[in-house]
């Protein structure tokens, strides 16, 4: 049961679909992190929707790519994207790693969040243009926000937190975190495994690429702002999206010419 609720909570935290009710105890949150990855299977589940129903209604690639873009952002409220803006605003302060935590927790938006977040999106949405309308797009994006979570995830429970207090830290150490890291290892694997099946030139350089992000964040994080933080991670889950978004189409491209 604790299980049970400990999805429940992951959805109630990642994602904007109506749960029910659980408290936010030690207990119910020890295998919360599991439940992360199966957001991203949520978003690739209405992925694969959105794609039917544009065969069906004939919609154009524009319409199309903005379902690409808008959905996950929708599923997730767009709880990652504030993370990516505030660390990109702490980012670009230039400032001591005192200075940029407080940035971090400032409710503020800033110049550089609102230029960042609109170039974001509009080179996501560029991208969503350049997809193949077809299911094997579907599958790798959905495969791309499953692992990418599995990895995010994986930070949670072993890079160091910038305190002592606050969700991160709290998630983190409430966790079972052998049984947990398991779990994520597993998920991460299995979708390494069905992205080389789709293509193996797929599957090494998007899984070199959401590794190589994972140490970028972990010396970052340390450097910059002395310890990872919820926002950090947002930020890290989005350019991860955005950095294997991108190798997707770029080898769909190549393996054309």
């Amino acid at each position: 049961m604790s299980i049970l609720k400990s999805f429940v909570l992951a959805f109630a935290l990642f994602s904007k679909i109506p749960m029910p009710r659980v408290e936010w105890t030690k207990e119910n949150m020890r295998y919360l992190i599991c439940g992360f990855p199966f957001v991203g299977m949520v978003i690739g589940l209405l992925l694969r929707g959105w794609l039917w129903l544009s065969n069906l209604l004939m919609l154009g690639p524009i319409i199309f790519a903005a379902g690409l873009m808008c959905i996950p952002v929708a599923i997730t409220g767009g709880i990652h994207l504030d993370g990516f803006c505030d660390t990109v605003d702490a980012l670009a302060s230039h400032a001591e790693p005192q200075r940029k935590r407080e940035i971090l927790k400032d409710p503020h938006t800033g110049a550089f969040a609102v230029i960042f977040v609109c170039v974001y999106l509009l080179i996501y949405f560029a991208l969503c243009t350049e997809a193949p309308r077809e299911t094997q797009t579907i599958w790798v994006l959905s495969l791309i926000h499953i692992m990418v979570r599995s990895a995010v995830g994986f930070g949670v429970l072993h890079f160091p937190a910038v305190s002592s207090q606050g969700l991160f830290y709290t998630t983190g150490s409430s966790s079972h975190k052998r049984s947990v890291t398991i779990v994520l290892c597993c998920i991460f694997v299995l979708c390494v495994a069905a992205l080389s099946l789709i293509s193996w030139l797929m599957g090494i350089v998007i899984t070199l690429v959401t590794v190589l992000l994972a140490i970028y964040i972990y010396y970052m994080s340390k450097n910059q702002f002395g310890g990872m933080s919820g926002d950090i991670s947002g930020y890290w889950l989005q350019i991860t999206e955005l950095a294997t978004l991108a190798v997707f189409i770029i080898i769909k491209k190549v393996e054309v010419l």
